[in-house]
Parts: C-alpha cells; structure tokens; sequence
C-alpha cells in the first residue's frame, strides 16, 4: 500500500483568552471531550491557564500537568480528538482523546523498551508487526535491527500517522526505512487474516483499552496473535499500569496463560509522563513464543 503524507492544516483555532472575574488572569480552554468519550464525562482534559492537565477515569483521583507554550495542533478523526502542543519541559506532545501518548523528551524510554527487549530476546528476527503505533517511534527503533527484512505496521487512525509526520518528524522517521508497508486500518481485522506462522515477532504500540483500543486488550486478539507468529516467536503488547489497573493486568495474564501457557516475569524503566511515572514489562515464556507485555505505570 501507498504511504500518504504531507502536512496537515496546523492554524486550529481554540477559544479566545478570556479575564478570570475573581483574580484577573488570563485563561485559555481547550476541552478534549469527543464522541468518542461521551459516555464518560470523567473523561476531560483541557488547557486552562496555560497547562494541559490530563484527566481520565482510567486513573482516577490524580492528574498528570504540563505546562502549555502553543497549541499546534488540534483535529477529530474518526476515532478520536488529536491534539499537539509545545510544552515548556517536554518538547511536543502528542495527546489523544486527552491522554498523553508521546512527548519529544521521554518517548525513548518507551519505545526502546517496547521494541528491543522482544526483538533481542529472540534470533535474527527478520518479519515484524506493529499494531498502533502511528507515531513511528517503535518503526524507528525497529529498524536499528539489521537482520530484519520487512516490517508491517497496521494504524487504525491515520490523522495520527500525517499528524506524527508533521509535528514529529524525528520519531516517524521510521516511515521512511523501505522495509516499511503502512496499512490504515483496524489491526484486529489485519491479525484474523495474516497466515498461520508470518511474523517473527508482533509488538503491540496501543493506547487505553477505552474507544479503538479495546479489543487489543481480548482473548481473541491475542489468538490471533498466537496463530500470526512462527513458534519461537514473540509478542510485547502495552498493557497498563500496575498500581491503577490490576484487573486489566490479570486478565491479560490469564489470556496468555491460556493462550501461550507461559510464565510471567517482568523487568521496567521510567516514562515520566505516563501515569505514576513507570513502565514495567512483564514477560511470558513458553514453549512456542516469549512474549512480553509491557505496562504503562
């Protein structure tokens, strides 16, 4: 398939600064409610008063606050609100539905963990998937590997991808290896049709189990996975934080138990702007693939 890109039109307008009535300070607001959230009215970050603080009942009781310099970007795709803006500590930052998915300054802690602890845990792995992963900076890291021959990459929302190219052109450079094929669409879709045995290995870059990301989270597409990789394979999926979602965790454990009969051990690293500040990679072994699933803490 054709990679498409370009710019897209970054002069959004947001709503005019108004006067604070008690104290006089200027405040600018950006809700990032969508359709897409509706049904969760918890679900709302904004821009008041020069800092982006994300909020979401996916980590309720706490916030995560950046100090605002610009807003770039701001669109609604099909699935989701976009939004990109200039920090004062972090570079830019790409936020979707309200939640922080990269920012310039720590997104290498994430996708180097997420790309190349699977990648060497296994020989020459030479034919990898990436499900999600829009921004390219799994695609960048992926690339460093010398015995890979073809990389697929399967985007469910390709705002995401032109967006990434625009604003991030350091992290989707990943798009510009010829080893690359871009599939827009639904990757649980992609999986149930790849033949048995194609991949060496499947990484999985998703964001919350809320909106598109939700059946990435499934027993079935986890099968799905298990039928897509060649025996010796390996899987690493992002899969939470755990010290908010412990039932999310234990589910995925359980699926994978059943699916790849594995045991589980983990290893972890530091992004600061993920929630509570850690990443932490749990790591499936089995008979007939490794499988890592990292989680967002």
């Amino acid at each position: 398939m054709a990679q498409e890109g370009g710019a897209l039109v970054t002069d959004v307008p947001v709503k005019r600064p108004r006067e604070d009535e008690e104290n006089g300070v200027p405040a600018t607001t950006v809700s990032m409610e969508t359709e897409n959230n509706k049904d969760l009215p918890d679900s709302i970050s904004s821009v008041i008063s020069g800092w982006f603080s994300e909020i979401s009942p996916m980590w309720p009781g706490e916030a995560h606050s950046l100090k605002v310099e610009k807003i770039l970007f701001r669109g609604k795709s099909d699935y989701q609100d976009v939004m990109v803006f200039q920090s004062s500590t972090y570079g830019k930052v790409l936020v979707l539905d309200g939640v922080i998915q990269l920012t310039e300054r720590d997104e290498c802690a994430y996708q180097e963990m997420i790309t190349h602890l699977p990648l060497c845990s296994i020989p020459s792995p030479r034919k990898i998937l990436v499900i999600g992963g829009g921004d390219g900076g799994v695609l960048r890291e992926v690339s460093r590997h010398s015995s890979v021959e073809h990389i697929d990459i399967c985007e469910i929302d390709k705002m995401v991808v032109d967006v990434s190219k625009e604003f991030f052109p350091q992290i989707a450079v990943g798009y510009e290896d010829p080893r690359v094929t871009l599939h827009i669409g639904d990757g649980v879709a992609f999986l149930k049709a790849v033949p048995e045995g194609t991949y060496d290995a499947v990484i999985v870059d998703s964001s919350d189990p809320i909106g598109p990301a939700q059946e990435l989270f499934e027993k079935a597409f986890f099968e799905s996975v298990a039928k897509a990789l060649r025996p010796g394979g390996v899987v690493c999926t992002q899969a939470e934080s755990i010290w908010l979602h412990m039932h999310i965790i234990e589910d995925i454990v359980a699926n994978c138990r059943q699916v790849f009969k594995g045991s589980v051990n983990y290893a972890w690293t530091t992004v600061p702007t993920y929630p509570r500040h850690v990443l932490e990679l749990f790591i499936f072994i089995s008979l007939d693939a490794c499988i890592y699933i990292s989680i967002r803490v």
